[in-house]
């Protein structure tokens, strides 16, 4: 039997540790010294910036925001090199809260949404008359991911000289959503300054296909925006992408435009179409004497709505605005093309 040995502290082995010996601690620096900046585009990791002091800055995230997401639009504390000399790299520290938030999804089915831009005032959904040939059904997909956000809406309709804009814009003069119609023609878009006046002052998304023309529009307004431009595919109908991402300008006349790749699909997961009727202030108030679990659809039994309108409370325009909603409503859960 081996004989029995006496231990000391000195034959205890202790691993160093890598990390060092301070106590983690979850607090977090103040930076009290940042500085406020606006987020005008997101490129691989990368925050082109303009500071309060009109700086152009080049940052990074900083590790403590973790996974949060920063976009066109944010407003944001920077802190480090905000001088905006070439090659210097400042650090975003904080995103500020977010007044409103355009967002899509892949489909209606994908719970998983994609934030387009932040804190805008108006989307302006930008489509053609012809070539390509209008998509009603888009344009009401993208009222309803506005009118979610909280946000007004604004239709630009371009190439008005190929197609009259009245039948189109009738389609949603109850909704109370504004429009202008533009078109080219010796070598001037006419109409330019009437959306011009929609746009001054505001920060303003613009949304739309591939081929409208959407760049042009925004050439126009920003004349060293120096936006891409293509055409239409002469068997498909469709655009070709010529944005690569979103990008805000600044208007020479006061307010910010925020450019934003054609789009195929808007998807609208994030949409709960229980909640969708309280974007409209008159039809919500309505809609509180609905049934429970009342969907608002045309075929939904003992819907408030259907009694408003045939009372006659609705208006003479009552009819047609309910009718507008229910197609807004439905196409949450329709085709999105």
């Amino acid at each position: 039997m081996a004989a029995r040995r006496d231990w000391s502290e000195s034959d205890v082995r202790v691993r160093p540790n890598p990390k060092g010996n301070r106590p983690r601690t979850k607090q977090r620096p103040e930076h009290s010294d940042a500085e406020q900046a606006l987020v005008l585009a997101v490129d691989r990791g990368r925050y082109q910036l303009l500071t309060d002091d009109a700086l152009r800055v080049v940052a990074m995230k900083a590790r403590e925001l973790g996974r949060a997401s920063i976009v066109v639009g944010d407003r944001v504390d920077v802190v480090g090199d905000t001088s905006g000399a070439k090659d210097t790299l400042a650090r975003v520290v904080r995103v500020h809260e977010r007044r409103t938030l355009l967002r899509r999804s892949a489909d209606d089915s994908d719970v998983i949404e994609r934030v387009i831009v932040a804190n805008a005032d108006q989307l302006v959904i930008v489509t053609a008359l012809a070539d390509p040939e209008p998509r009603p059904r888009m344009v009401d997909r993208c009222l309803v991911a506005a009118f979610d956000a909280g946000m007004d809406a604004l239709l630009c309709l371009t190439k008005a000289d190929l197609a009259d804009p009245g039948p189109f814009t009738e389609l949603y003069r109850t909704l109370d959503v504004p429009a202008v119609a533009t078109y080219r023609q010796d070598g001037r878009i006419h109409g330019l300054e009437e959306l011009r006046e929609q746009l001054t002052g505001r920060i303003s998304v613009l949304v739309g296909h591939s081929g409208v023309g959407k760049s042009t529009l925004v050439n126009a307004l920003v004349p060293d925006a120096d936006r891409a431009t293509g055409v239409v595919n002469t068997t498909t109908g469709r655009g070709r992408h010529t944005s690569s991402s979103a990008v805000a300008l600044e208007l020479p006349g006061g307010g910010w435009i925020i450019d934003t790749p054609g789009v195929r699909s808007f998807g609208l997961g994030h949409v709960d179409p229980a909640t969708f009727v309280d974007a409209f202030a008159d039809l919500a108030a309505v809609a509180q004497d609905c049934p429970r679990g009342c969907t608002h659809a045309a075929d939904a039994p003992d819907c408030a709505l259907d009694e408003w309108v045939a009372s006659g409370a609705a208006g003479p325009a009552g009819e047609a605005r309910l009718e507008s909603f229910r197609r807004l409503l439905a196409s949450r859960s329709g085709d999105p093309d």
